[in-house]
């Protein structure tokens, strides 16, 4: 798996934290170039600075994915850096946790802006680099994009959108040799949770799971590696996005109801027990 990257260009988003930042970690000690974007600018410098000094190869660029023009610029760096691009892994991704009635829309408005926008505008930009690698697409998704889940109308409105795009853009480069895959982690140790949007817009500033049973981001930049390397079409990380991609076929209405008694479980959830 590791030889499979060496050398290649990797474009991140979402690579300050968690999922992001393990996989542009992990990529780098595998031998890939790997080129960096997010909001922070700060952490981008430091963790590139970081990689290099461990002998990795990697440049950045501040990147708010909602913007077009930031998402170009994106792209130009892994092309003025590296001269190429091989894997574009759209990452980048907020959630949220509300009951749609209460929910300010507003909210929805701004998953889907990063989302799935952000994956739209990076894919638009890198697409031409990948037909031309005969490259990887990824999409970082969710078991919320595989079936609704309650409290999070909005990030599964988006990560079915995310979905349906990539699977799209598939089937048009069929002819053209890239790899569209898009990847479901279950719920993961990262601070995606914690800025969680509320009902009004407001980050939840805690998670009501245990992040000691979640998986850890280095366990997903590892499956997400091995996908590319398999050049897989759906990259399920865990027994419930399996099982749940499984019964949806053939007992969608028993799939709402354990989604809803789950969901219903979590702490000051807004669902009725």
């Amino acid at each position: 798996m590791s030889n499979q990257l060496r050398n290649k260009v990797i474009v991140i988003t979402g690579a300050s934290s968690g999922i992001g930042e393990a996989m542009a970690r992990e990529y780098a000690k595998m031998g890939a170039k790997v080129v960096l974007g997010a909001r922070q600018a700060d952490k981008l410098e430091t963790l590139t600075a970081q990689i290099k000094t461990q002998g990795g190869e990697a440049a950045w660029c501040a990147t708010d994915v909602t913007k077009m023009e930031d998402c170009k610029q994106l792209i130009k760096c892994a092309i003025d850096n590296f001269g190429g691009i091989d894997i574009l892994i759209c990452n980048a991704g907020i959630s949220m946790r509300a009951l749609f009635d209460e929910l300010d829309l507003n909210v929805l408005h701004r998953l889907m802006d990063v989302n799935f926008w952000g994956t739209v505008y990076c894919t638009k930009y890198a697409l031409p680099y990948l037909q031309k690698s005969k490259g990887s697409l990824v999409g970082i998704s969710s078991v919320a994009g595989i079936h609704g889940l309650p409290g999070r109308t909005g990030y599964s409105a988006s990560k079915f959108a995310m979905t349906g795009f990539l699977e799209t853009i598939r089937i048009e480069n069929l002819k053209k040799g890239v790899h569209v895959m898009v990847a479901c982690p279950g719920f993961t140790a990262s601070n995606v949770r914690f800025s969680a949007l509320t009902a009004d817009g407001s980050q939840q500033g805690s998670t009501p799971r245990k992040e000691e049973k979640m998986m850890m981001p280095e366990q997903v930049a590892h499956i997400v590696a091995r996908g590319i390397a398999r050049r897989k079409r759906l990259c399920l990380m865990e027994a419930e996005g399996r099982a749940t991609h499984f019964v949806k076929k053939f007992a969608p209405g028993l799939v709402d109801k354990i989604f809803y008694r789950v969901m219903a479980q979590e702490p000051d959830s807004p669902l009725e027990k």
